[in-house]
């Protein structure tokens, strides 16, 4: 399939998945594409909810997860509750060791601290290599962003033509609040992070997460050092810098 034929497919889905329920639209983009699908998760509560509905609809879609080697504990409590509960395997990816070495080598342990540039490029090392290793050759890749998370990712769309990895990007919750995501763990009974009731509300590498404080934004606690609202990994940023869209001109 081609650029053009991914885009437009991306900008019809847009359309006709905007009237499904999350665990339809997973349905119907599985059915779309031929080819590997990837969900990456996160294991926050976001993420959990969407792996219980591809178990619950029994979809031929990948788990895999980003394992930094800085996770909390309760991150990893969690990941094997949820194979456990919801009999899916996730599969690891990790950063490269000899990279890795050479940058904590280079800028400290914790060299991310004393610029963004110094956390990008452990981002880029820890995250966005491995990311690229587990969507080699997928054809669908699917995420747990949601449109409140900030006014950044506010911008995006259901479903995403991301150039640089050549795929479609599925959001099945874009437009879900974080009250019906818990509203629906907790009905499920679904595993979840036990750093959620302690405030923490986005959950990465524990180096870089703290709970919110009340009336602070959901990824405030991301990066808290740094200035200004539109603190990303690099995971979900096309090579411009921008949060991928399904019409790219309309960046």
């Amino acid at each position: 399939m081609s650029h053009d034929d991914q885009t437009q497919l991306a900008v019809r889905l847009n359309v006709e998945l905007a009237s499904l329920q999350a665990p339809e639209r997973l349905a119907a983009f599985r059915a779309a594409l031929t080819g590997r699908i990837v969900f990456t998760t996160s294991l926050g509560v976001e993420d959990q909810a969407i792996a219980h509905m591809i178990a619950g609809e029994k979809l031929d879609i990948e788990l895999a997860t980003l394992d930094t080697g800085r996770l909390f504990p309760e991150t990893y409590d969690v990941w094997q509750r949820a194979e456990e509960v919801l009999g899916l395997e996730i599969k690891a990816f990790y950063p490269d060791a000899t990279a890795t070495e050479a940058l904590v080598s280079r800028q400290g342990v914790n060299g991310f601290y004393n610029s963004i540039d110094a956390r990008k490029a452990c981002c880029d090392i820890r995250k966005v290599a491995p990311l690229a290793r587990a969507l080699a050759g997928a054809a669908g890749w699917i995420a747990g962003l949601r449109a409140d998370q900030s006014e950044h990712r506010g911008a995006l769309d259901f479903v995403a033509f991301d150039a640089a990895r050549g795929l479609l990007k599925l959001n099945p919750i874009f437009d879900w609040t974080r009250e019906r995501v818990v509203e629906y763990v907790e009905k499920h009974a679904v595993p979840v992070n036990a750093l959620h009731a302690k405030g923490f509300v986005s959950i990465g590498c524990a180096p870089c997460t703290r709970a919110i404080l009340p009336g602070e934004p959901e990824r405030a606690g991301r990066w808290w050092w740094e200035q200004g609202d539109k603190r990303e990994c690099g995971l979900h940023v096309a090579p411009d810098g921008r949060l991928v869209r399904a019409n790219a001109g309309s960046n």
